[in-house]
């Protein structure tokens, strides 16, 4: 069981008191009825819940977003510790009883470091949505191993920092980019069309909070050109996805993916620009329902409750 800090965590102004918990267990009669008897034990609400049984491992997923002071808007920030601190106890008594692995967290903004190298669509999006106010991360620094996309960042008045990778000085890179994690205090790594392979160490130390995009013509297109191959061999239907980073290069659990259909009629220009908002989305998709702690790892598989 993870648990966090009963105290210091800042909620964003649109989030409120709302917090998110998420667990897995065998499955078995009265989880349901012992976790919200749990959370209503302490006054507080639920405002949303989803649930899951796997049926061949015979396990239970859930998730249950919490409003700790329903209805009382001027409550103090230590009578909500003393709430949380009081959900924490009882979470940790049912979770003894079902043998749960679980999480309590504070629905908020997540902080985010976006890795790129030149092509600017996801980081555009990704800046874009968060500016609008309709993706809920705080992005803290971009980092790119080419230094093409550090105007945009600066449009967005994200600080830019340029960690050129080469195979001798990779590690090095992977080093700096830990650093800039701890020195910004980031909780997520992005990867958006970062061209760059993470060493099997970083993947592992980024295990499930690193994020990746890319093109679903892989394996079968893998390599230099994708589109290229993709038209040569007449595709009718070309898609991305997003997946967290493994040390099994592009082969990680998938969070979500996006497809469209496509003619003879759709030149290599074309298939690119589809490609790029396919891309886009399915990423924006992505981080928004890990930033919102809807995804649970599941194995080599993902349960996203959307």
């Amino acid at each position: 069981m993870t648990s966090p800090a009963l105290s210091g965590s800042a909620l964003s102004p649109t989030t409120g008191r709302s917090w998110v918990l998420t667990l897995s267990c065998p499955d078995r009669p009265g989880i349901v009825h012992s976790v919200s008897g749990a959370i209503a034990g302490v006054g507080a609400n639920i405002v949303e819940s989803q649930q899951f049984r796997e049926p061949s491992s015979d396990s239970f997923y859930m998730r249950v977003q919490v409003d700790l002071s329903p209805g009382m808007p001027d409550r103090t920030d230590d009578l909500d510790d003393d709430t949380h601190a009081a959900l924490h106890t009882r979470l940790e008594q049912v979770a003894g009883e079902f043998s749960m692995t679980w999480d309590l967290v504070p629905l908020r903004a997540v902080r985010t470091i976006v890795m790129v190298s030149k092509e600017g669509h996801c980081l555009n999006d990704l800046l874009f949505r968060q500016r609008s106010g309709t993706l809920p991360i705080d992005v803290t620094a971009v980092v790119g191993n080419h230094k093409d996309l550090a105007e945009l960042a600066e449009f967005y008045a994200v600080p830019f920092h340029h960690v050129p990778v080469t195979p001798d000085t990779r590690p090095e890179a992977e080093a700096r980019l830990l650093e800039l994690l701890a020195e910004t205090d980031s909780e997520l790594v992005v990867l958006a069309r970062y061209m760059q392979v993470l060493s099997a160490d970083l993947c592992d130390r980024l295990a499930g909070r690193a994020i990746n995009i890319h093109h679903s013509f892989l394996p079968s297109f893998a390599g230099a050109r994708p589109y290229h191959q993709a038209y040569a061999r007449g595709v009718k239907l070309i898609g991305a996805t997003a997946h967290y980073v493994t040390a099994d290069l592009d082969e990680g659990p998938i969070i979500e993916q996006d497809v469209e259909r496509v003619s003879h009629a759709h030149d290599v220009s074309e298939l690119k620009a589809i490609g790029r908002d396919l891309e886009s989305r399915a990423l924006a998709r992505a981080v928004r329902w890990h930033a919102e702690h809807r995804v649970l790892v599941d194995g080599r598989r993902t349960i996203v409750f959307n």
